[in-house]
């Protein structure tokens, strides 16, 4: 059954991941199109120590414009965010990003689940929320969070996942709308471009 016919507009995307996290969304990324016009915004889990090449390991990869979140930046349509190592990073209500120290959350900061229920607050039914591959289970209460808020909510298949912890955490605290290998969740967000608000 094709859900996204059903769908409200789509404004967002955020996707988490972990351990095996930066293969994952090369293989998720990469093949978008120059032009994909819904801004995704990335928590993958760090290590705290200097600053993050992911901004610049993406931007040689990925057709859109690759930023690492800046705080009080406006989110602009058709770009590639990533959380930088060391900070929360947060969606704020006029759709701006907010950086803080507050504690780690599943030994994590940035965590994904500060992303996805700061985005689910902002965002509503408006908001796509993917959970990659990772080793703990940090993501499955934001899921969770914009589920309750009308989201889309995808879980990457455990099966394929290079380390299945966090998607089997997500599948154990809610019911997605999509369990999906890369590829799919890949179709899946070329499909919710389409109903870009």
């Amino acid at each position: 059954m094709n859900r996204a016919k059903e769908l409200p507009c789509m404004e967002a995307i955020v996707i988490g991941a972990s351990a095996g996290g930066v293969q994952a969304l090369l293989t998720l990324l990469g093949p978008l199109r120059k032009g994909f016009v819904l801004p995704i915004i990335v928590v993958l889990h760090l290590p705290e120590a200097g600053r993050s090449q992911l901004a610049e390991v993406f931007a040689r990869r990925v057709a859109l414009p690759v930023l690492e979140a800046r705080d009080k930046t406006p989110i602009q349509a058709g770009t590639l965010y990533f959380a930088g190592p060391g900070y929360h990073l947060s969606v704020e209500q006029d759709r701006s990003f907010s950086l803080s120290l507050e504690d780690r959350v599943h030994y994590s900061r940035p965590a994904i689940d500060y992303l996805f229920e700061s985005a689910a607050d902002a965002y509503g039914q408006a908001l796509a929320a993917v959970l990659l591959t990772g080793a703990n289970r940090d993501g499955a209460h934001g899921l969770a969070k914009v589920k309750h808020r009308g989201g889309l909510t995808i879980v990457q298949d455990p099966d394929e996942a290079q380390v299945a912890t966090m998607p089997l955490a997500a599948l154990d605290t809610l019911a997605p709308d999509h369990i999906l290998p890369l590829r799919g969740i890949g179709r899946l967000l070329v499909e919710l471009e389409r109903i870009a608000c």
